[in-house]
């Protein structure tokens, strides 16, 4: 990784090694706008995960708009679907043969079965556009047997701790806790305080796998351990991957987070924190923007990373990050919306797109010149994460499991699942994968 240093000057964060599954994905894609084209007009179908209020999620709608300006011979027919919900929707359109056109898709395990079913269109001849400005690195998770077969977006940090600096100092920390055991203690005096210690969003799941976990595991166990786990060299319950999940555990017994998490979303969870009702705040980097860049209190909120942990194996410098929100083209298109698809490919990401994402206080893996206006914040959270990345739980571990896994965790929160019992559970739905 650069030095802060240079990154005032260039911008380059890569991709986690991601490991995949070969799974089952089969046939050919059926798209609604075959043999549709009006004369030399194209339309072509775009799913995509941009409904939230994020500022990545705006510039991404913004460009297609920009792109439509450009080409009005061709309509990008957006088909907006709710990040929670998203996964699945794309996993169900594979297994009928009827894929998007255009599709962002996800890295490592979730991209396996759309190439192994021949779903995605190779991009390797196109490969020059971004040759200059990506790393072989931030490209890898989206590479599967030699091939290139998606672009990403951002670099999205998952493991983000937001925290109000004023209401730490009230219970005797200047500094956020280095160690587990001071970051117990300061959520025990929180709490006797009156302050809620954690704010969580939960109702869609992913929150506490994604951002919670990633970091707690690193902690725990280490980079290497799912990449074990899908070579069958470990298993989730392995003790010292139990008392990770028991991290979890042992904050919901400590009532460290807000009573109604599961019935909150990840939004709201931002918002609770950013309106002082609680005095952290876990998520990734993207919502810097939300929290402390266009927030006139802003100032009054840090960042950090998950503590050390004593005994474990992993390190608390690293931060749980992946290259995300790949495009990818759908393999079953003629020649006339294969060359449309690749003209808004070419056009959608590039080097404005980077810059701009960058300005809006949004990490991306690419090799760019940090635009002027550049946020401070971006810059500390770019030294934040630049100590290197660890994986996240989802980007490795196939979507059935990880449903087992957010299942589970959310049990954990109202104590009507164990450690242990989740640890079983898991390891279960891994074994019975075919």
């Amino acid at each position: 990784m650069k030095t802060t240093k240079n990154m005032k000057k260039t911008l380059l964060i890569g991709s986690v090694a991601l490991l995949t599954l070969v799974t089952a994905a089969c046939g050919n894609s059926n798209n609604a706008n075959k043999g549709s084209a009006d004369g030399e007009k194209v339309t072509l179908n775009m799913m995509h995960p941009w409904t939230s209020p994020n500022v990545d999620n705006e510039v991404y709608k913004a460009r297609i708009a920009a792109f439509e300006k450009l080409h009005p011979e061709i309509t990008i027919k957006q088909d907006g679907v709710a990040a929670a919900q998203y996964k699945t929707k794309l996993r169900t359109l594979a297994a009928a043969n009827n894929l998007s056109d255009i599709n962002v898709v996800w890295p490592g395990a979730d991209l396996e079965p759309l190439v192994a079913g021949n779903l995605l269109m190779p991009i390797d001849s196109e490969m020059a556009n971004w040759s200059s400005i990506l790393s072989t690195e931030a490209l890898a998770g989206f590479n599967q047997g030699g091939k290139q077969y998606a672009i990403p977006t951002k670099q999205t940090f998952v493991d983000i701790i937001y925290y109000n600096k004023e209401m730490f100092a009230k219970v005797g920390y200047d500094t956020f806790p280095e160690t587990y055991d001071q970051f117990i203690d300061a959520i025990k005096k929180l709490k006797d305080s009156g302050i809620t210690p954690i704010s969580l969003g939960n109702k869609e799941q992913w929150p506490l796998q994604s951002s919670y976990l990633s970091a707690i595991q690193e902690r725990f166990v280490g980079s290497d351990f799912l990449a074990k786990v899908m070579n069958k060299e470990a298993k989730f319950t392995d003790p010292e991957y139990v008392k990770a999940l028991g991290v979890i555990e042992e904050l919901s017994k400590l009532k460290a987070f807000n009573t109604d998490a599961n019935n909150m979303d990840s939004v709201q969870g931002q918002d609770y924190f950013i309106q002082g009702k609680a005095a952290m705040h876990i998520s990734s980097s993207t919502v810097d923007s939300r929290i402390r860049i266009t927030n006139e209190e802003g100032n009054k909120f840090g960042i950090a990373l998950f503590p050390s942990v004593t005994g474990g194996l992993g390190d608390a410098k690293k931060s749980s990050g992946v290259a995300q929100y790949g495009i990818a083209i759908s393999s079953d298109l003629d020649e006339k919306q294969k060359a449309a698809a690749l003209e808004f490919m070419k056009f959608f990401v590039n080097e404005d797109l980077y810059k701009e994402l960058i300005s809006k206080g949004v990490v991306v893996p690419a090799k760019v010149d940090v635009p002027a206006d550049a946020s401070e914040y971006l810059k500390e959270m770019i030294a934040l994460t630049s100590n290197g990345t660890s994986p996240v739980f989802d980007s490795i571990i196939p979507t059935q499991v990880t449903s087992v896994m957010q299942n589970g965790l959310q049990a954990i929160t109202v104590g009507r699942m164990t450690p242990e019992q989740l640890a079983k559970d898991v390891q279960a739905a891994l074994d019975g994968m075919k």
